[in-house]
């Protein structure tokens, strides 16, 4: 060889072939080299491409080559798991000696395999921030590869990307730092290899510094000795160091090592026996890169590539042309002497061994009917959303924009370039805020697209512009369109306007839109990362990653901005916060059947465990005829759930800011009570339901008649003197607000019982409530709410009277009232009293979807701490969940279960200190500040008929609270 002063250490304890023998590997490995001819040993060298998507004439043709011509390997590409896991039981039980079966999985089995799961490339993850997630995808990689049958794994890629022009490279490289590529690639080697998955590292010795793809041309690596012993040699040497059972021989020609010009490194000797095997004293197994690649089958004839390489030192001969005039030519030089017997023999020898390695002395068929199940590990996608938790990183913030704070000062409009409208970006963007998502699907589009888009974004003062379905081709801009790139640069021209622009792409990328104020990097457009930017976005997870590359002058790697955790609602796997996701699935049996015994036509179920979202699902349909079906953006009335979701915040607020005494009396507050019988109950009494009001008076049945509605009660036409929409087409005088009032005040009380009022649930309580809050604040309740509470959480649907924001279609209809309204109640409140006061009520009124309701109940159960903001200052959540004496399950307005009950309000399973509350409709919200569990139940079970009791007939909604604690998974 040419070059010397080439540094290199060589330890390598833990490879294949300086690992020591056991007796009983010895003895397999033995018995199986004796019972092979010559010609089957010479087999063993061969690893040959097989495809479980192509027909018959190829599977024959495998057929062939295993059986007879002997070959020790598969390496399969494309097709779907179960095919290939039928393919691989055939071709093993045709094989004289089991195959090692191999996969190019650097991302997962979906590299190569359809229906399989994507992780995550390596610049990926080489942005984040904690390599300990590298070592837990080989993990579940090497699980889920166990499971197919495959032995080998040909990943890491381990060159170090220094050339941003690399057409073949590029994002499968950790990056260009050579310590990070080789710590990053020793944790990705061990996950494999520690689970029972031979890695293969490559391409030796480094494919970073080229902008060739060798799949179609040989590569030239100019490199000099001390960057090749510094940069590019130095994570394999690293990777040897660890003990990585393969490497993998790129077709590189480098003229440091070889002068001739069509000398590829997979047949240098130079390269692979002096400076692999002798100067690094590598002793592991040796493959080519493929080699049917256009690099180097272009310049020899069939069979010639074969020897060649096996003269150059390889020891597995990949993707072969042409195994028979591979092996004849092989044989021709073992006859000639250019290659001796015994070295021969020695490399069958360490193939055998590494089919001992694999489990291949006890070769098991795959297990073909539970294929599916098997693969489908749980917390492999609890993996697959950490990286990119870990990953994505704020590459410029000159605005500090991010994460969004006050939602109620920004108007946020999102445009998706490159995706469907409808879209895992678009659908977690929504459930922080309700603004607009604009989808451009073709994101080369013409600019008359986005000319449209820009007309419609005047109302907003933020726009977030994501680049999805982008390529990793940077002669073409990495699918970047012109259109895109002029529409942004019209936008950040626009002074009104803030401009976040998010590429869900290459990194390298970054360098077409750097004049961007506000830039993220997701780095890939999949459904993890898709999932995980919009939270970062909102803060709701904190940035983490920087850059792995340098991108430009100013875009340099390592750069990444980190950002606040604001503790908003996040969106996550059961498995991520200690629940089993199979269990936890079983909140579908109870769902379902509730629409399928006609309990109610749908419903809406979501969990949340330590701030997370982990369940959150849609059943059913909005009416029985099954013309519109419920979705995660369907609204519901939460009757009772307003008492805690409306009227209580502003008592909690009030409070909070030491406007209200619980002790005192209510009169105090309502001058208007001192002379009542209600003159003497304290705020306390009437929060705990133990002020001895009434469940409730009647109000509506005072204002009709017989044949219909009271004339000086209503009017058909809306006016300022009939202000209050009861349905659509009928409007209650505003005078009817103080006739109920009044009908309160004159209502009689409850018997006392031994000198005591009984507890007692009474809309009236709330009613009150309502009211001595409405003069405290001097405001009127739905307007302080959305104010201080609904705007700045970004709760865009929840509200009263949903008819003013939003069509009718998006509201689950209730009752088809037959005594008031006469009429189909759908998007007016299902209360009658709350209808006739116009739908804004203490006891009722409000309508939501359950994500919004759990972002506001989710606010509660951390005290008041949300967004970056404080809505309470004090433990005031704490001091009304708790149960306030004996005798009384119930908090200060909040509700518990009741232990008496074995099919009561809450699961049996949960702690007493679980609060929320329930509604007639067929709602209830319950939260545990022990285990800080989440759960909401919404349904329309009273639709068309109020008296259908059968969800709590047949006990729906405490049935899956019962689920929720059975998937909580023991410590």
């Amino acid at each position: 060889m040419a070059v010397t002063g080439l540094i290199i250490t060589s330890a390598a304890p833990r490879d294949l072939g300086s690992r020591p023998m056991s007796l009983a590997e010895q003895t397999w490995v033995d018995s199986v080299f004796s019972s092979l001819t010559p010609d089957q040993r010479l087999g063993q060298l061969f690893m040959v491409a097989a495809y479980s998507n192509k027909d018959k004439k190829h599977v024959q043709r495998m057929d062939e080559l295993v059986r007879t011509y002997g070959v020790g390997g598969l390496m399969f590409l494309q097709g779907g798991p179960k095919r290939q896991a039928i393919l691989t039981n055939r071709y093993q039980a045709e094989a004289k000696v089991p195959l090692l079966i191999a996969m190019d999985a650097e991302w997962g089995l979906d590299m190569r395999l359809d229906s399989s799961m994507h992780f995550a490339k390596q610049m990926t993850l080489g942005a984040m921030d904690d390599e300990q997630y590298v070592y837990q995808m080989g993990r579940e990689i090497a699980l889920k590869l166990k499971t197919l049958g495959v032995h080998v794994s040909f990943s890491p890629v381990i060159d170090v990307n220094s050339n941003p022009d690399n057409p073949v490279i590029g994002n499968r490289s950790f990056g260009e730092n050579k310590e990070q590529v080789a710590r990053r690639g020793v944790s990705y080697i061990r996950g494999l290899q520690d689970h029972g998955i031979m890695a293969v590292v490559k391409h030796f010795p480094g494919h970073g510094d080229t902008d060739t793809d060798s799949h179609v041309a040989l590569p030239v690596i100019n490199s000099d000795l001390a960057r090749l012993t510094n940069v590019d040699l130095y994570p394999f040497q690293k990777s040897f160091e660890a003990g990585v059972m393969g490497v993998m021989v790129g077709h590189l020609y480098m003229p440091l090592f070889d002068t001739v010009r069509s000398v590829s490194a997979t047949i240098s000797k130079n390269l692979v026996t002096g400076l692999l095997k002798e100067k690094m004293a590598y002793k592991g197994l040796v493959f080519t890169d493929a080699l049917n690649m256009k690099s180097v089958t272009n310049l020899y004839k069939p069979g010639e590539l074969d020897a060649l390489a096996l003269l150059a030192g390889n020891d597995v001969l990949l993707f072969s042309e042409d195994v028979p005039l591979g092996l004849q030519r092989i044989r021709e030089a073992v006859a000639a002497g250019k290659i001796a017997q015994e070295d021969v023999d020695n490399r069958v020898r360490k193939i055998l061994r590494a089919k001992f390695w694999a489990g291949l002395n006890r070769y098991q068929p795959i297990d073909v009917p539970n294929l599916a199940a098997n693969l489908s590990r749980p917390q492999s996608r609890t993996v697959q959303q950490q990286i990119y938790e870990h990953a994505v990183t704020v590459v410029k913030n000159q605005d500090d924009i991010l994460p969004f704070h006050r939602l109620d000062t920004l108007r946020i409009a999102s445009v998706t370039v490159g995706t469907e409208a409808g879209g895992t970006f678009a659908t977690i963007m929504n459930k922080y805020q309700g603004g607009p998502v604009y989808s451009v699907a073709n994101r080369y589009a013409p600019d008359s697209t986005f000319t449209r888009i820009a007309g419609r974004l005047a109302p907003y003062n933020v726009v977030v512009v994501s680049l999805h379905g982008m390529n990793n081709t940077p002669t073409h801009n990495y699918g970047l369109g012109d259109g895109a790139l002029k529409f942004i640069k019209q936008l950040q021209a626009n002074p009104k306007l803030k401009t976040v622009v998010v590429a869900m792409g290459n990194a390298y990328a970054l360098k077409y839109l750097e004049d961007a104020r506000t830039l993220v990097c997701g780095y890939e457009d999949n459904y993890a990362s898709q999932l995980v930017v919009p939270q970062v976005l909102f803060g709701a997870l904190p940035a983490k990653g920087q850059l792995p590359v340098t991108v430009s002058a100013d875009l340099k790697a390592g750069l990444g901005l980190p950002t606040p955790d604001f503790h908003r609602l996040r969106y996550a796997t059961p498995e991520s916060e200690g629940l089993d996701s199979k269990i936890l699935a079983q909140i579908d049996n109870s769902a379902l059947e509730s629409v399928a015994y006609a309990a109610a036509p749908g419903c809406q179920v979501l969990v949340a465990k330590d701030g997370a979202v982990v369940f959150d699902k849609s059943y059913g349909y909005c009416t029985y005829d099954k013309s519109r079906p419920v979705e995660t953006s369907t609204l519901y009335d939460l009757a009772s759930v307003t008492k805690v979701a409306g009227t209580l915040q502003a008592v909690m607020y009030l409070k909070d800011q030491g406007k209200l005494n619980l002790d005192a009396k209510v009169a105090d507050y309502l001058p208007e009570l001192r002379t009542s019988n209600k003159k003497d109950m304290t705020v306390r009494d009437v929060l705990l339901h133990q002020a001895g009001l009434k469940p409730g008076i009647p109000t509506w049945e005072r204002t009709v008649t017989k044949t219909g509605l009271k004339p000086a009660f209503y009017a058909s036409t809306r006016s300022e003197e009939y202000p209050n929409e009861v349905v659509p087409g009928t409007f209650s005088t505003k005078a009817v607000n103080d006739s109920v009032w009044t009908w309160i005040v004159r209502s009689s009380m409850l018997p006392k019982i031994k000198g005591k009022y009984p507890v007692e649930y009474s809309d009236l309580s709330f009613m009150i409530l309502k009211r001595m809050s409405e003069k405290l604040l001097d405001q009127p309740i739905d307007e302080f709410l959305q104010k201080t509470f609904y705007a700045p959480l970004g709760l865009a649907s929840m509200t009263y009277n949903p008819l003013e924001r939003f069509p009718k279609a998006c509201v689950a209809p209730t009752e088809n009232d037959t005594y008031f309204r006469k009429a189909q109640i759908q998007g007016t409140v299902h209360d009658q009293t709350a209808a006739l006061l116009g739908g804004v009520a203490g006891h009722a009124g409000l309508f939501a979807n359950a994500n919004d309701l759990a972002v506001l109940m989710q606010m509660d159960l951390q005290n008041g701490r949300y967004g970056g903001q404080r809505y309470f200052q004090t433990p005031v959540v704490t001091e009304f969940a708790r149960a306030q004496s004996a005798g009384n399950r119930r908090g200060l307005g909040w509700d518990h279960g009741n232990p008496e009950k074995p099919e009561g309000p809450t699961s049996n399973l949960s702690p007493a200190s679980t609060f929320g509350h329930t509604g007639f409709t067929g709602t209830c919200v319950w939260m545990d500040p022990e285990n800080k569990i989440l759960y909401i139940f919404l349904s329309n079970r009273v639709y068309p008929d109020g008296g259908n009791n059968k969800l709590r007939q047949y006990n729906i909604r405490t049935r899956i609270h019962d689920v929720i604690y059975k998937s909580l998974v023991k410590s």
